[in-house]
């Protein structure tokens, strides 16, 4: 008995803690600040912006940091706070280019 209790007491708590560690924004779009606001955020930062996208209704920064690195960057789009910041890793950003050119032409032959 005990250890059903044990373990329906995790499960009660484990979704919880999972919606939690979400950073998805739910905010009005009435109350975002502008793309330029964004872009002024990421040049103060010493940021290069390649694209500013929307994902999961947060606004995502790619580019590279003042030192050339490759970078993602989760932005609140009410507060511009930074959840999150994130290298990228430079082979990724090759085999996506690699990716792209071969959609190109026309695939791959193997």
């Amino acid at each position: 008995m005990k250890k059903t209790l044990t373990i329906l007491g995790f499960l009660a708590v484990f979704p919880a803690g999972v919606a939690l560690a979400d950073d998805d924004c739910f905010v009005p779009m009435t109350d975002w600040q502008p793309r330029d606001a964004v872009a002024r955020l990421a040049e103060e930062n010493g940021w290069t912006v390649r694209r500013i996208k929307i994902d999961d209704g947060c606004y995502e920064i790619d580019g590279r940091d003042a030192e050339g690195r490759p970078i993602e960057v989760t932005v609140h789009p009410a507060t511009l706070q930074v959840i999150e910041f994130e290298y990228e890793d430079e082979d990724d950003d090759d085999r996506r280019d690699q990716d792209r050119g071969r959609d190109r032409e026309g695939g791959d032959d193997d």
